[in-house]
């Protein structure tokens, strides 16, 4: 695949960026990046690499067939990695309507555009396709105290977000089973890492804690998750669309089953030793730590059971929780000024995902 084009979709985002970069520096590929650049898409994440002349930005919205058509058309895509998707389980209790029409019927124009563009190839051209959606290990739904998810989980979605996203899943598995589409599905573990927007956890919470802000935990914070470096994510996503399976699943996670409190404590102690002049009145930051009321129809537990990718594709994630955390604290650290302009006023770190009542 020496010479190939890979249209990704969000490639402005957390984990697209993440990908793009290592696309960029670690192969030959050249690559479209297409975002609609809405909240949480900046195009900062990947300075280091817009030059490069592999790597084009269109600033297009997935949910307009023409120009997503044009886009198929005038770059003749070999592969697709379709990470484009709204993803903040809270803002989708507040507004579920953006996560239907973006996840679901994005997914959908996506889908129709690389069917009618796989169509025209030649039988060879066909063969080599794919068309990579990238989705969430939400759409199971909770675990227990034990037990893994795998690829023959049932689904079970909780939240808006979740259920969209396992609609997305269902309409993938269809245009492969019903048109023959080449696709290839990964549903991930909670990333974390550099260049995340400041709306999930472990950004927000080095943010408010360098700030003196309050570091709120949803409900006794016992809630459990699967932690993903981002980079580890991105060779993942790669080993997959370059030698996955078609119409396979891969589960992908860090094994770093984790509470939130436990999260948000290791995050303290760090900014403690690394950031020792604290704000005015607290002697450690987990003095900031608030308990707040639980998000409505929080799932317990997350874990998932990587063993397929790692047996059938020799994945495995160079970063263990404890390196990877390191990592991203010194890294938003350095980059506090990046964190500032991120943030454009339509977001300031307030507590979303309240259900509020209908008017």
């Amino acid at each position: 695949m020496a010479s190939k084009r890979f249209l990704i979709t969000g490639g402005a985002g957390f984990i697209g960026s993440a990908v793009i970069r290592y696309l960029i520096q670690e192969t030959a590929y050249e690559v479209i990046n297409i975002d609609k650049l809405t909240y949480a898409g900046n195009l900062e994440s990947l300075a280091g690499i817009s030059g490069n002349n592999r790597y084009h930005f269109k600033q297009v919205d997935i949910c307009s067939p023409d120009e997503i058509d044009q886009l198929f058309n005038k770059y003749q895509p070999h592969a697709v990695m379709h990470l484009a998707a709204e993803s903040h389980v809270d803002r989708s209790i507040n507004g579920p309507a953006d996560f239907i029409h973006t996840n679901i019927t994005g997914t959908y124009i996506m889908l129709e555009a690389a069917r009618k563009f796989w169509m025209t190839l030649t039988e060879k051209d066909k063969q080599q396709f794919r068309f990579h959606h990238i989705s969430t290990d939400e759409v199971y739904g909770s675990l227990g105290t034990t037990g893994l998810f795998t690829e023959q989980t049932a689904y079970d979605p909780s939240s808006p977000y979740s259920a969209s996203k396992a609609s997305s899943d269902h309409l993938v598995r269809a245009w492969h089973r019903t048109y023959g589409l080449p696709v290839v599905l990964t549903n991930c573990s909670n990333n974390y890492g550099p260049y995340q927007f400041p709306e999930k956890l472990i950004p927000l919470i080095i943010l408010n804690a360098l700030e003196g802000k309050p570091l709120p935990i949803y409900g006794k914070g016992d809630q459990v998750r699967d932690w993903l470096y981002v980079d580890d994510h991105a060779r993942a996503l790669y080993k997959v669309v370059a030698q996955g399976k078609v119409g396979e699943t891969y589960n992908i996670g860090g094994n770093n089953e984790k509470t939130n409190l436990e999260v948000v404590h290791t995050l303290c102690h760090i900014l403690d030793e690394r950031a020792p002049d604290h704000p005015a009145g607290i002697t450690r930051y987990a003095d900031l730590i608030t308990y707040v009321d639980d998000r409505p129809g929080h799932d317990q537990r997350y874990a998932i059971d990587a063993s397929k990718i790692i047996q059938d594709l020799g994945w495995q994630p160079d970063e263990t929780f404890e390196t990877g955390i390191r990592k991203t604290v010194n890294w938003y650290l350095e980059n506090q000024r990046w964190s500032q302009r991120v943030m454009n006023g339509s977001y300031c770190r307030e507590r979303l995902g309240l259900i509020r009542e209908a008017s």
